[in-house]
């Protein structure tokens, strides 16, 4: 993995799409992230955090297992809503899933990019 850089934001449509809806997903649940990932078809998934006494899922995991439940082949791009960046675990999963120049929005609850991962880079 390249190393996380801070800069502006995405001026991708799709990228800024992407943001608004894992950002909706974090205020609509009111959990501690907020997920959107776009598969290789342009079809998006957004998810929360699941905080259970007998289950604690990473937005990241909701939205990969629901993009993969739903058939998808790989992944564009995701974005993570919330203060809390990806876990080594979440980087993890999003690799399992076939790509090339992936990225990852980190972007706090008011929208602001924290960090930009490019996951395409080898481990």
């Amino acid at each position: 993995m390249s190393g996380p850089t801070t800069g502006p934001a995405p001026t991708d449509p799709e990228d800024v799409k992407i943001i608004t809806l894992a950002r909706a997903a974090l205020a609509r649940t009111a959990a501690t992230s907020g997920a959107c990932l776009r598969d290789t078809d342009g079809r998006t998934y957004a998810a929360s955090s699941v905080a259970l006494p007998h289950l604690r899922l990473s937005a990241v995991a909701v939205a990969v297992a629901m993009a993969i439940s739903s058939g998808a082949q790989g992944l564009e791009a995701l974005a993570l809503a919330g203060a809390d960046g990806p876990s080594g675990g979440d980087l993890d999963v999003l690799r399992d899933l076939p790509g090339t120049g992936v990225v990852l929005w980190h972007v706090d609850p008011r929208g602001q990019v924290v960090q930009k991962v490019a996951l395409d880079d080898p481990r």
